[in-house]
């Protein structure tokens, strides 16, 4: 536990006439009084509208950090009411606000930048930061410092470039260092408070959605239909593709949550995501998307040119669904419905089995009707929050009816085609021994789509119906009692 009062006065000096005052406390905004970095955030937001503006990035770049930082503060506008909080040592530092202690914001941000997120605290007196000149870090902010509070100053920062300031001042406070930079500030000084870094594997892991992967698990859908379920060979073909799929995957979420920053943080479910809550940063989600990718598609070589290509097909739907598409009513639950039909699609070239047109048809009006589930969830959350729109979405509180309706319908449309699907493909299949068994499945899943838009139209929906359907206990007998009657098909049992 942190010791608030020992902590203090540890940076208690002497004055004349016996009283004691307190040197001021200094903090660090990147990573630590704001769990973000701004630069990175700035270049992101102003990317945003046009991904061609990073050469603006790279030349102003080449003439200083300082001149780069003052560009983007005169060009984007940063929603500073939604960046996250470091609450530690924000409440510590009202603390010593409130005991009389003067508190200072020393930043490399752009001053701009830096007046504006400090009227976001009462308890910050004063404003030292970049200048379009001096980029205010390492051993500029020491100096700086050093002369506006001769008489001392505690300092609280993050990172390695806070080395060279910490000799400076006679406090050092640890934000959630790394364990590097722990033991380097240890070796100038004994820390008098540390606020310490925890559950970085356990934000990383969530910010790849490993729980996601679940959905991918259609590619194997098209070996057990086509009755090759007893063949290793196409279990190592869909397997391959599982894991490529996967690992695109997860580099394609961390690329939608970076595009949807300031979204995210407005969102009542998603702000606490790893990027937009701040416990995983920009510069981290940056590394591992490339890497991601790479992986994804050295895995999809092994499988061949045909798994190759449609995990290419994902990726450019993937984009382009994230850079525009999600913005645009009805076309993003079109979009979002392709891409788990290109799952199934990925799972036929991953096994070389026929395609079914029935069951591509059956994916396309499945997955649209969820898709608008989550939709029509997010419209009602915003209605209920009084909201005109969807924030990050094309949708109006007023579309709520209109997207129930085609949800609705395209469930029901997906249980008529799936009788198709029966009545075309599958009773054909030489390698069912009761077929009459497949008959269970069209009531099931009324019976499942059904339950999916009554909770929907409840409110009592999860905004995404597929991480719902997995943990919901309905869902799930529904769902085992379409394996038994699948089983039961294929084995032969007499009804």
């Amino acid at each position: 536990m942190l010791d608030m009062d020992t902590a203090s006065s540890a940076t208690a000096r002497a004055v004349p006439g016996g009283t004691v005052a307190e040197t001021p406390l200094v903090l660090d905004l990147d990573r630590s009084l704001i769990r973000a970095d701004m630069l990175h955030e700035m270049a992101l937001t102003y990317i945003r509208r046009n991904p061609l503006r990073v050469l603006h990035l790279v030349g102003w770049a080449l003439k200083g950090r300082a001149i780069l930082k003052r560009k983007l503060a005169e060009r984007v506008r940063i929603d500073v009411e939604g960046l996250p909080v470091n609450e530690e040592l924000a409440a510590y530092a009202a603390d010593e606000h409130g005991r009389g202690r003067k508190v200072v914001l020393a930043t490399a941000t752009d001053m701009f930048l830096a007046q504006r997120i400090a009227q976001r605290f009462a308890f910050i007196d004063e404003v030292v930061a970049s200048d379009g000149v001096v980029n205010l870090k390492g051993r500029h902010k020491a100096d700086r410092l050093s002369r506006l509070y001769p008489d001392g100053f505690a300092y609280a920062g993050d990172s390695r470039a806070d080395l060279a300031v910490w000799p400076h001042s006679d406090g050092i406070i640890l934000v959630e260092p790394s364990r590097a930079t722990e033991r380097a500030a240890r070796r100038i000084s004994e820390p008098e408070l540390t606020f310490p870094r925890t559950g970085r594997l356990k934000a990383l892991l969530k910010a790849v959605r490993p729980h996601q992967w679940a959905k991918n698990a259609l590619v194997f859908v098209p070996l057990v239909l086509a009755g090759r379920a007893g063949e290793p060979e196409a279990w190592v073909g869909a397997g391959l593709a599982f894991l490529a799929l996967g690992l695109l995957a997860s580099a394609t979420y961390l690329l939608n949550d970076l595009w949807d920053l300031p979204e995210d943080r407005r969102h009542w479910s998603k702000r606490d995501r790893p990027l937009a809550s701040g416990r995983m940063s920009v510069a981290e989600a940056a590394v591992l998307i490339p890497l991601g990718l790479l992986a994804s598609f050295a895995v999809a070589a092994i499988g061949g040119i045909g798994v190759v290509a449609m995990i290419a097909l994902y990726l450019a739907v993937t984009l382009a669904y994230s850079l525009s598409l999600k913005r645009q009513p009805i076309l993003d639950a079109l979009t979002l419905a392709t891409l788990f039909t290109i799952r199934l699609g990925l799972g036929i070239v991953a096994t070389g089995v026929a395609v079914s047109p029935w069951l591509m048809v059956f994916s396309m009006f499945l997955f649209v009707s969820l898709s608008f589930a989550k939709r029509h969830t997010e419209i009602a959350r915003m209605a209920s929050q009084g909201k005109a729109d969807v924030a990050g979405r094309g949708y109006r509180v007023g579309d709520g009816p209109l997207v129930l309706a085609m949800g609705v319908a395209s469930g029901l449309g997906a249980v008529l085609i799936m009788v198709q699907y029966l009545l075309n493909d599958a009773f054909n299949a030489a390698f069912y021994g009761t077929p009459l068994w497949l008959w269970a499945f069209p009531p099931v899943l009324f019976l499942w789509v059904s339950r999916i838009w009554l909770l929907c139209h409840r409110g009592e929906l999860n905004d995404d119906p597929v991480a719902f359907a997995v943990r919901d206990r309905v869902s799930i007998a529904l769902g085992a009692a379409m394996v038994l009657a699948f089983l039961a098909a294929w084995a032969g049992v007499s009804p």
